[in-house]
């Protein structure tokens, strides 16, 4: 899709609910490569087989898709290449440093094949209550700061006046934690926030 002569992967005005999402998998752990399996492996599961798993998008034979599938513990994120749906089908995992989380998110899919529970995510893909707590307070000390507010400022606008005012300034904690969220929210507004698809925090 292109815009104003910028291209996009897709409409830019449709509602977030609405836009189908692509992404690159080697940034994505928990997203299965899915390909043509080799020679010899008639017996592999075969790409039509996906289509009982209710993909999100009825993908065209032979191109390149991304996709979800629904699941009541957590959606599984495949990426095909070069399907058809008569040919028995591959798993690509890559021999990287996240091997462990595709591994996980193949196990997933192979069990919902076999018509059982996918099993929930692995708890290193979920966003704790804590962690999400953590990140909507970097959001709020970022949108202060690069609106002018001061550091104090911020602090009085997460932690209250009276928190702000029990110890000296220079020398308070409170101080400290929010110049270490403000850091934290720049790192990941300059692409930090990529850590967060490969599960590392």
């Amino acid at each position: 899709e292109a815009t104003g002569g910028f291209p996009f992967a897709c409409d830019p005005s449709l509602d977030a609910t609405a836009a189908h999402i692509s992404w690159r998998p080697e940034l994505l752990p928990h997203a299965v490569m899915l390909v043509p399996a080799p020679d010899g492996f008639e017996g592999a599961y075969r790409f039509e087989a996906l289509g009982r798993l209710r993909p999100s998008i009825d993908p065209q034979h032979g191109g390149e898709w991304h996709c979800f599938v629904n699941d009541a513990d957590g959606p599984m994120f495949l990426w095909l290449k070069g399907e058809r749906p008569a040919l028995p089908m591959a798993a690509l995992v890559p021999l990287d440093e996240t091997v462990l989380l595709r591994l996980a998110g193949l196990m997933r899919l192979k069990r919902r094949l076999d018509r059982q529970p996918a099993g929930p995510l692995p708890s290193a893909w979920q966003i704790t209550a804590r962690l999400r707590k953590r990140l909507l307070d970097m959001i709020r000390a970022l949108d202060g700061r690069l609106e002018g507010a001061s550091y104090r400022q911020v602090a009085m606008a997460l932690y209250g006046p009276e928190a702000v005012a029990r110890f000296p300034w220079k020398t308070s904690s409170v101080r400290g934690q929010t110049i270490r969220l403000v850091a934290d929210a720049v790192a990941m507004m300059d692409g930090g926030y990529r850590k967060l698809l490969r599960a590392s925090r």
